[in-house]
């Protein structure tokens, strides 16, 4: 038997933090699309999300690697197709409802990703076949479109039809079925509404014919899962994509077969854990970046935990009176560490990125961490078109931070 590897916490850090691009420096000019896509194939997936309190979720991981940048890069990326730029990415389930790569739509429609929250719509789906062609109907003649159009144009289709009558409600979840099965993805979107499209207008036919067996698929996912992640447990490596137990767990063995994985021990994890043999460890890792509650390094709370000896938990659904940090908690990493949290929130009104709260982890050094934040926070807010940063009272760090300021 072959000796297994013992890492310990702070290689297994400096690890997870190359494969999540935080060893590659930020451009020095204005970030290209070429950028764009180095950060994808480290990250593999933006999760979306519709919280907009400081900015969409999906534009803040590529900030926290890149600095400041277009946003327009990824809308074009996402939502728009040319010859000359086609689209590099489409919506779908995936760690939740995500931007993934065009070419891994196969993948996660292959049948080794379980079926999502939205499965529950089947029997509706199953019980209203009518209305299933009706809403492809709609989408086929006027998409992309949203929810809300596809209803006020199925209203005019029920009172013509005797006994076709059917819950506003029911066509929003029969689109989120058709989405999640991938009859329907998003053409675009206004604003952050969902426009709905046929998924064989959105996507090239080489993807749409692409078929993938679902062992194949999950062993591809949770490949990638292992590439984003550098060293991580198989529940780590499950949840990246959300994959079921049974599933990942043999994807994994197939990989430690052919050499992809390696088996080895992390000093303090309790479970086993597997490393990429594309994985890389610096010798130290630099820099400073907000992550927002859904940059994937972070995403899996008992991970963080784990890695940076950082317990984090977003406070969102947390009546205000009992959060501890804030409402929208953005940790800081500084050199490879994760040294304060920051709750933030962009007064568009008023121009201001506010800050409510700013705490330092306990034993460092305040004065530091607050010199290097203020210049992050104010790199953000004039990426977010804010004209200052305005620290509040909470927090042990907030009055350094203010000073810095």
């Amino acid at each position: 038997m072959s000796h297994m590897r013992t890492l310990s916490r702070d290689v297994a850090r400096r690890t997870a933090l190359a494969a999540q691009g935080f060893a590659d420096p930020r451009p020095g000019t204005e970030p290209t699309r070429r950028h764009l896509q180095r950060v994808l194939s480290r990250v593999q997936l933006l999760q979306l999300d519709s919280v907009n309190v400081v900015v969409r979720a999906h534009y803040a991981p590529l900030f926290a690697r890149l600095g400041a940048y277009d946003r327009g890069l990824v809308d074009a990326a996402a939502w728009s197709h040319s010859a000359r730029r086609p689209r590099l990415l489409v919506e779908c389930w995936a760690h939740e409802a995500s931007l993934v790569p065009v070419e891994d739509w196969p993948l996660l429609h292959s049948g080794a990703k379980p079926r999502g929250w939205w499965r529950h719509y089947g029997g509706l789906a199953e019980s209203s076949p009518a209305l299933v062609d009706d809403v492809l109907a709609v989408v086929k003649e006027l998409g992309p479109v949203g929810a809300g159009t596809i209803e006020r144009e199925l209203v005019g289709v029920s009172a013509r039809r005797p006994g076709a009558w059917w819950e506003r409600s029911d066509v929003k979840k029969i689109c989120e079925w058709l989405f999640g099965i991938g009859e329907l993805t998003t053409g675009t979107r206004r604003g952050f509404e969902r426009l709905y499209d046929l998924t064989e207008r959105v996507l090239p036919p080489e993807t749409l014919a692409c078929r993938v067996d679902a062992d194949t698929a999950a062993r591809e996912l949770v490949d990638r899962a292992a590439r984003a992640l550098g060293v991580a447990t198989e529940p780590d490596l499950r949840d990246y994509y959300r994959l079921a137990p049974e599933t990942t767990r043999r994807a994994v063995a197939e990989l430690v077969g052919d050499g992809t994985l390696e088996q080895v021990r992390v000093d303090t994890w309790r479970a086993p854990a597997y490393r990429h043999a594309a994985a890389r460890t610096p010798r130290r890792v630099e820099g400073r970046a907000l992550l927002c509650p859904f940059d994937p390094l972070i995403w899996e709370r008992n991970r963080t935990e784990r890695l940076f000896g950082f317990r984090y938990r977003i406070e969102i659904y947390v009546p205000e009176a009992e959060r501890v940090h804030g409402y929208y908690v953005f940790p800081f990493l500084l050199d490879g560490e994760l040294v304060a949290r920051v709750d933030l929130k962009a007064d568009r009104p008023n121009r201001m990125l506010r800050v409510p709260g700013a705490f330092a982890e306990a034993g460092r050094d305040r004065a530091g961490i607050a010199a290097e934040l203020a210049g992050e926070l104010e790199h953000m807010a004039s990426w977010l078109g804010l004209d200052e940063v305005v620290v509040g009272a909470r927090g042990d760090l907030a009055d350094d931070l203010r000073r810095a300021l």
